[in-house]
């Protein structure tokens, strides 16, 4: 088996996804509370009941004490001592033996320890395609085989949602990989901008792209040397930007248009012109800021906390970290969410379930890792990764959110410290996330960003979850990158060239026609199909 899957992946290209905000520094020491022997769990009277709602699993999962291996990225070594390590096994008698390897490492470790066939338990970060080739070997488990064992996994995939096996699975719907329930914020990006600037000139938040407009155009004549709009986000603005013109996609420049029940590309769409003509006439008028492809995060940082820019699109969480460093010298500086632009006036729909390719390797320890993974994902195992152990590291606030007195002297309790100090919050660790943590716990400013989308529910629908075949995925892979490559060089000069224009734009439609355009749409439509066929 090892030679098999060795020869198979070592000439395939690897990616890893990772959550960069749920991974953390060292910042604290580490902790824990008092952990009973599995011993002393195994014989302890409802051992199940004690540890709140398992979902219909019997504690401890295994009959006699187990060590797992389980890989994964993150910036934080978790060790026996940790409060999570000891937990696991007094609950479930499964000692996890956690390999965590930095992010920027990660892809090179996994390449080789999946190349040797020697893989570990547990793991995350290999393509689906990848995936599903190892599983078709043998090599990693097919979880449908095992669902009847694994109560919380049938109740919310084999039953509640069981879209997962037709999107993540293969083509006969066998399914490699552990989902994720329920990760992401309602909200989590959009357009900002500067209350305090806003205020102190009497301009109103806009509500529409022309308001938008005008108020750029008022800031550049108070502030002759700004440019009120400026943008960290490089190429991707354009991604950024497109769901308020009704043409963004978890598969952008390709996206679903539900009102014709097609996948369109974006980036020949008349709406997708209209938007750079939009940015264009900003750019022209020394509204946007001319660096806006190729600012770095410090750059645009300084411009957006002095008085260079006022405008920005970016995550939630940077409207108290602005703050936050700039209060001393800044005291009324004021970072607020906005109104999204465009004729649809819409932000990305994040999705509710979401696939890192989380495997168990099908060796002996198979039974008690998918085991392990099911207690994760019942509300008990949720709890203990992403709030902790309540009356050891935290109580519940009046709020109905956790308080950890052994953190009070910090300003900010988040996840990647709740990672440093307990081995919470790990990636793909967090197979459902308890929406008591702290990181559904919004400040003022994040929640008014949650209350200005959801009141009206400004978020373009989500497109389906597509499952490609293995040749559709080989063929993809070049057209996709190939154009993708020419529609972010039109989109730059379309804008930056003042003598781009229509001319330009018919002539870019008939180069992407040529560079596969409709091949890729059938690809994405054919694959529709079977989608929609599919029970």
């Amino acid at each position: 088996m090892a030679k098999k899957i060795s020869g198979l992946l070592v000439v395939m290209a690897m990616v890893v996804a990772l959550i960069s905000a749920c991974s953390g520094g060292n910042n604290g020491v580490n902790g824990g509370g008092n952990a009973a022997t599995p011993e002393e769990s195994a014989n302890a009277p409802g051992a199940a009941e004690q540890y709140g709602d398992t979902g219909g699993l019997a504690l401890p999962l295994v009959d006699e004490p187990t060590t797992i291996t389980w890989m994964h990225a993150g910036n934080v070594t978790i060790t026996d001592d940790m409060l999570v390590v000891k937990e696991i096994e007094k609950r479930t008698g499964i000692k996890v033996e956690f390999q965590t390897y930095s992010p920027q490492t990660y892809e090179d470790k996994l390449r080789v320890i999946v190349a040797s066939g020697k893989l570990p338990d547990i793991f995350n970060g290999l393509k689906s395609a990848e995936l599903k080739d190892i599983g078709k070997q043998g090599g990693v488990v097919n979880i449908n085989e095992h669902m009847d064992s694994l109560p919380n996994f049938k109740k919310l995939y084999g039953e509640e949602n069981d879209w997962v096996f037709k999107s993540f699975g293969d083509q006969e719907g066998n399914l490699y990989s552990w989902p994720i329930y329920r990760l992401n914020r309602e909200v989590n990006h959009g357009f900002m901008y500067r209350k305090d600037i806003f205020d102190k000139h009497g301009i109103k938040p806009w509500t529409n792209t022309e308001e938008f407009y005008q108020a750029l155009k008022k800031l550049k004549e108070l502030y002759p040397d700004s440019y009120p709009y400026a943008s960290k986000n490089t190429e991707w603005i354009f991604r950024d930007w497109s769901y308020g013109w009704g043409i963004g996609g978890s598969q952008y420049p390709a996206y679903y248009d539900e009102k014709d029940g097609a996948w369109k590309f974006a980036a020949v769409q008349p709406e997708h012109k209209e938007m750079l003509d939009f940015m264009k006439k900003l750019y022209n008028e020394g509204l946007m800021d001319p660096e806006f492809l190729t600012d770095t995060q410090d750059s645009w940082t300084s411009k957006m906390t002095t008085d260079k820019a006022f405008v920005t699109w970016d995550w939630i969480g940077r409207l108290d970290l602005f703050y936050n460093q700039v209060k001393e010298t800044m005291p009324d500086f004021n970072l607020r969410y906005a109104l999204p632009i465009g004729p649809t006036g819409h932000v990305r729909t994040l999705p509710e379930i979401s696939d890192f390719g989380v495997a168990v390797a099908d060796n002996k320890n198979k039974e008690a890792a998918l085991k392990l993974l099911d207690y994760l994902t019942s509300p008990s195992g949720s709890e203990l990764i992403t709030v902790g152990v309540e009356g050891v590291n935290f109580e519940w606030g009046e709020d109905g959110f956790p308080v950890y007195p052994e953190l009070a002297d910090l300003p900010l309790v988040d996840i990647s410290v709740l990672e440093d100090r307990y081995g919470m919050w790990q990636e793909s660790v967090y197979l459902r996330p308890d929406r008591r943590s702290v990181y559904y716990k919004y400040s003022e400013k994040e929640q008014e960003a949650q209350d200005t989308i959801m009141k009206d529910n400004l978020r373009e629908a989500e497109d389906p979850t597509l499952n490609f075949t293995d040749e559709e995925v080989a063929a993809l892979s070049d057209l996709q990158t190939t154009l993708q490559k020419a529609a972010e060089e039109f989109n730059s000069k379309y804008i930056l060239d003042k003598s781009y224009g229509d001319k330009q734009w018919e002539a870019w439609i008939a180069e992407a026609a040529k560079s596969g355009v409709d091949e890729i749409l059938t690809l994405f439509n054919d694959a529709q199909k079977r989608y929609d066929a599919a029970e």
